[in-house]
């Protein structure tokens, strides 16, 4: 096991009504004005926005609202939030929504202090040094990034998504309210669940050995998931897995189930190469297709993590003595899992040819973890997902 530092210090607010709380939760934390920030407006279609606007009123806590945040959220978004958030003088931002309204409200809180170009933030050049604090009210268990230190946006000029790592972006609370889920529909549920799972899947097949309580920690979340989307599935209201997935969901993504271990999410850049260049593309979706494909090409890499990962994970067969053929278990039945969920795992069921593979690869770079993978490697993890 590695060395760790670890703290998480975003407030979580738990429950049944929770988010009707949110304006004395700003309020007790002593802010002024917020600036909210939404997606497309199913938040109004559903009746939330009126109870969010309702509990700030009734805090007296004056906002104004920015909606229009986009899955796979835009960098041109982010900087017409910031001028409107300067202008307004707001002193925090209340995101209301999933991941992408929520990455979209953290880039927004550290463009506000970029003393360059907001953009060198994601591509390594600079680090942001200040940041405005950020509320939460999730209404997708999916991302984590309510409780994260991590911001993905898309810049416009180039399709390239790109994320980084700042611990001034970790939610200074965030509202967790299962009932606010039961609206998502089957699809969108599924991206979040494969998501969710990929957060702790990618952490648990890194590179560092003797992990062994991170291990099961990250195994038993895998389970309770793979159980929780089973029921929701088939029954969207039911609360206990609606619960069970939210709460997994900021689990799987801030820091928990990879202590001790490095850290680099391998399927998730590939991914965002994908859903960057074809915005149409769903995140977990995209990454439903990535991870059969990546973990047949490098399982051999390690083969007695694959192996533990059947056996722990999925239940394998004692009786399957071959690690290879054990490996292969744990892949084909996450494989059959997102299938079975309604997520696609092949680039073809997006219509997606091979012409673009390269091009994809380019942007991606060298990737560390079981296998070092450069241009070549990549394009073929891409033809094995096609």
């Amino acid at each position: 096991m590695r060395d760790f530092e670890y703290c998480v210090p975003t407030k979580v607010i738990f429950g049944k009504g929770a988010h009707l709380k949110v304006g004395e939760a700003i309020k007790n934390l002593g802010y002024k004005k917020v600036l909210l920030v939404y997606g497309r407006g199913s938040i109004k279609t559903t009746g939330l926005y009126s109870r969010i606007c309702e509990s700030l009123d009734k805090a007296g806590i004056p906002f104004m609202e920015f909606g229009g945040a986009e899955p796979n959220p835009k960098l041109g978004f982010v900087k017409k939030g910031a001028h409107v958030c300067t202008m307004e003088k707001c002193d925090m931002i209340l995101a209301v929504g999933g991941g992408s309204v929520i990455d979209s409200a953290k880039a927004i809180a550290v463009s506000l202090f970029a003393e360059s170009d907001v953009w060198d933030f994601w591509l390594r050049k600079s680090a942001p040094v200040a940041a405005l604090p950020v509320g939460v009210v999730l209404t997708l268990a999916a991302s984590g990034s309510e409780t994260s230190s991590s911001v993905v946006i898309t810049n416009e000029d180039g399709l390239l998504k790109r994320g980084f790592n700042s611990e001034l972006v970790r939610p200074a609370f965030s509202i967790l309210d299962p009932e606010l889920t039961y609206t998502v529909d089957k699809y969108q549920t599924s991206c979040g669940i494969t998501d969710i799972m990929m957060h702790t899947i990618e952490r648990y097949f890194s590179d560092t050995e003797q992990t062994g309580l991170t291990d099961r920690l990250a195994e038993g979340l895998l389970k309770s998931v793979i159980d929780s989307g089973r029921i929701v599935t088939d029954n969207p209201e039911s609360y206990e897995a609606r619960a069970d997935l939210m709460w997994a969901g900021s689990l799987s993504h801030n820091d928990l189930t990879g202590l001790g271990r490095s850290m680099f999410l391998v399927c998730h850049k590939i991914e965002h190469e994908l859903s960057g260049m074809y915005d149409s593309i769903a995140h977990g979706a995209g990454l439903s297709v990535i991870f059969p494909a990546w973990a047949k090409y490098v399982y051999t890499a390690d083969i007695e993590r694959f192996r533990q990962y059947a056996k722990r994970v999925w239940d394998a067969p004692s009786d399957l003595n071959d690690p290879h053929k054990t490996a292969m278990f744990g892949i084909t039945a996450t494989e059959n899992y997102f299938r079975s969920i309604g997520m696609p795992v092949r680039l073809s069921e997006f219509g997606i040819s091979e012409m673009r593979f390269e091009e994809m690869a380019e942007k991606c770079g060298e990737l560390p973890g079981k296998m070092r993978l450069g241009k070549k490697e990549i394009i073929d993890i891409f033809e094995l997902a096609r």
